[in-house]
């Protein structure tokens, strides 16, 4: 199948400059508007399909960004490249100091983006009235099962119940929707994906089930170790009746579908970022705890802006340096392409 078949554009080399001014826009005509910001690099789980048991090297401290340069990147591009919408991710972003400030300095800015944060919810449960009063506008936290025993084995923690309480204390919040991300396990998960909707629809959540992507530590991942967005579909039609969604999916790169019935409606979506790319649409940029821009999750490429901040670059140099990343941004991941190469960094370390 080519990449055209795929809904991504015929491979091609970036031409000529990035535009000078405008939105970050490629080659290809996708314009980025959502920066994912990663903090941290550190987690406090041990997910099986992210990392080992023992963890990894960290990031040295002196190699994060700081607050004041998280800040001014942030402020670039908003002000100046057009983003509207931030989500600050980790590895886990409640183990960063930088949290709070961060999401502050970035509700404090004109145009106020959109703030968001993706976490594994360890610790949310005291914290999520302080983000919201901070700036945060929603969360997603990270939950594979409901069940506790599979929980412990995915994540090497038993630490289940402090992940609900953070739930509930995000929805208490205000910090809606609440929505939940699973990456289900190749053996249980297809169990686990009917009761995580019915958890879900209970409690007013919104579930998102992600393909398993080729990004763990340890380069294990195998297609046929994974489940796909069919097999997930067609376990949950066997308990729920679904039909799609018909608002319009724009750069979502979740596929909704609405679920009916007389006990609970909601919505459930699937990322089928694997079987069925969507890289046509991808609106993202993506900074890393160090300071890197990667203009897709699977770049093998970065452009260093925490070396243009330290050596004493102005905002025009690294406004220039990152519409160059951007427009140098290839037509697709590349997985289904036979010589796919996974990044060497690892989720962790890239940030979701």
């Amino acid at each position: 199948m080519t990449v055209t078949e795929l809904g991504v554009p015929s491979l091609r080399r970036p031409v000529g400059a990035a535009p000078a001014t405008g939105g970050l826009i490629d080659t290809y005509g996708r314009v980025a508007t959502d920066l994912r910001v990663s903090l941290t690099d550190r987690c406090n789980l041990r997910c099986t399909y992210c990392m080992p048991a023992e963890g990894l090297d960290w990031l040295p401290g002196d190699e994060l960004l700081t607050t004041a340069e998280l800040t001014r990147l942030i402020g670039i591009a908003v002000t100046r490249l057009g983003v509207d919408s931030v989500r600050f991710t980790g590895g886990e972003p409640l183990v960063s100091p930088n949290l709070e400030p961060a999401i502050a300095a970035a509700a404090a800015m004109s145009p106020r983006p959109e703030i968001a944060l993706t976490t594994n919810g360890l610790g949310l449960a005291r914290r999520a009235a302080r983000l919201k009063a901070a700036g945060l506008n929603r969360v997603n936290v990270s939950l594979d099962t409901v069940d506790a025993d599979r929980f412990a084995t995915i994540t090497r923690r038993d630490r289940l119940p402090d992940v609900l309480a953070g739930l509930e204390a995000a929805a208490a919040a205000g910090l809606t929707p609440v929505k939940v991300n699973a990456v289900l396990d190749p053996v249980t998960g297809l169990d686990d994906a009917v009761s995580l909707l019915r958890f879900c629809l209970e409690h007013g959540y919104q579930l998102r089930i992600i393909e398993q992507m080729p990004l763990d530590a340890g380069h294990h991942w195998q297609r046929d170790n994974t489940l796909d967005a069919d097999s997930i579909l067609s376990a949950l039609r066997a308990h729920f009746e679904l039909e799609p969604d018909p608002a319009p999916r724009g750069s979502a790169p979740a596929e909704l579908w609405r679920v009916l019935g007389p006990e609970h409606t909601g919505t459930v979506g699937v990322v089928a970022s694997v079987s069925q790319a969507f890289c046509a649409a991808c609106d993202r940029t993506r900074l890393t705890a160090d300071g890197q821009v990667r203009s897709c999750l699977f770049s093998r490429e970065e452009t260093d802006l925490r070396a243009l901040l330290r050596s004493g670059a102005d905002d025009d140099a690294v406004e220039a340096a990152w519409r160059g990343a951007m427009w140098a941004k290839p037509a697709g991941h590349g997985i289904n392409d036979p010589g796919f190469v996974q990044p060497d960094r690892p989720m962790s370390a890239i940030g979701g």
